[in-house]
């Protein structure tokens, strides 16, 4: 029988201290979650833009998908899709599978950003 866990990736911004301390955290077995860190929310803001959004929605418990059918899916041309999901997958957002389709490995999504006032 398989897994009912659901998987949800966090996509947020987090300083390069905070960062690392999960990162050590984790080495010593402590569960961090999946999680995908920019460093900053221009960072975030500028490789998330919409069309890029709606690919990774689209891709998020959809299992590998083709470009072209990702084009189809998200009603756009394929050249622009094929465009922002090599900019999603060389910053290591989304996978490539051996065969070339196109895959987010999560059933969830959820992005954080948060913005404080000074004390």
């Amino acid at each position: 029988m398989g897994s009912l866990t659901m998987t949800t990736l966090t996509i947020d911004v987090s300083d390069i201290t905070a960062a690392k301390e999960r990162m050590r955290a984790a080495l010593t077995g402590k569960p961090q979650g999946c999680r995908f860190t920019f460093l900053s929310e221009e960072a975030l803001l500028a490789m998330l833009t919409p069309n890029r959004w709606r690919i990774v929605k689209e891709l998020t418990g959809a299992g590998p998908l083709g470009v072209r059918e990702l084009a189809r899916r998200v009603e756009r041309d394929v050249k622009g899709v094929h465009t922002d999901a090599q900019a999603l997958a060389k910053c290591g957002l989304i996978d490539r599978t051996e065969d070339g389709k196109l895959l987010l490995p999560y059933d969830a999504v959820r992005v954080r950003m948060e913005y404080r006032a000074a004390a």
